[in-house]
């Protein structure tokens, strides 16, 4: 997401160094957090791209905020969100994580006040230039100490990870996928194209967003119900042939006695 030139970036607001910050007291601290900037502006902006864009990104922050939720682990996942690296230009990622902290709603990410810079970054391209995503952004958040970087190419259908090799390596190795996914070290979690959007695995099990879970439940309850009536079914014809063979017996029995009768 943004504009990449450093003519433009220039003219945004920007973290004070982690030099300056370190330097300064709490309050003046508090008043640097207050003041800058929640939002990006339509300058730093890429185009509007429409459901192809949308819907990858919604997808993927719901699986993954299902998933750490599940887990018990505290992680923090945001989209669009305002980045504020030290005496860098300001970036808001499509989606990005940061995990072992508290997942409370944010309105930016200042990484000197956090004490955490991104674990995890996906960008969604869905049109256009893509020299910002996979050009700039790889060379930047590798340089920024970005463990993982993914691109999703929503046009063209097709996933590419970075990895760095070492925590302090700043250029980014590219990934290799096996069979199509891609292996996230950071989420512990694997990654592959699926239809129009990206899936993410736990081992063998995928991670459901909300709309899955109500069709996969859905699914369940009619296979449940067809069950029970198909035992309730049987019951019933159980019963029936009990109710038949008692009916049975009893003619049966009637008749013996009549034949004794008879013979006395």
């Amino acid at each position: 997401m943004g504009r990449h030139t450093d003519k433009v970036g220039d003219a945004f607001p920007r973290a004070p160094s982690q030099e300056e910050w370190d330097r300064m007291g709490q309050e003046e601290r508090d008043r640097v957090v207050a003041t800058l900037p929640n939002e990006v502006t339509y300058e730093e902006m890429a185009m509007p791209e429409g459901d192809d864009h949308q819907e990858p990104k919604l997808l993927a922050r719901e699986a993954l905020r299902g998933y750490f939720k599940r887990r018990g682990r505290k992680a923090y996942v945001g989209s669009e969100l305002p980045v504020y690296y030290p005496a860098e230009r300001r970036f808001a990622p499509d989606l990005l994580v940061v995990l072992d902290v508290e997942n409370h709603r944010r309105k930016k990410w200042l990484v000197s006040h956090e004490g955490h810079g991104l674990d995890w970054v996906m960008e969604i391209h869905a049109g256009g230039d893509r020299k910002k995503d996979a050009e700039y952004n790889v060379s930047r958040y590798a340089r920024l100490g970005i463990p993982e970087y993914f691109i999703f190419d929503g046009g063209g259908l097709a996933l590419e990870g970075y990895r760095l090799a070492t925590p302090d390596a700043r250029v980014y190795t590219r990934m290799e996928s096996r069979n199509g996914r891609f292996t996230s070290e950071v989420l512990g979690l694997d990654l592959q194209v699926e239809g129009e959007d990206v899936r993410f695995w736990a081992g063998n099990a995928p991670l459901l967003v909300s709309e899955e879970f109500i069709e996969r439940l859905e699914d369940q309850t009619m296979t449940l119900q067809r069950r029970a009536q198909e035992e309730s079914r049987r019951a019933d014809e159980e019963s029936r042939r009990a109710d038949e063979a008692e009916r049975r017996f009893k003619e049966l029995e009637a008749e013996l006695a009549r034949l004794k009768k008879s013979q006395g």
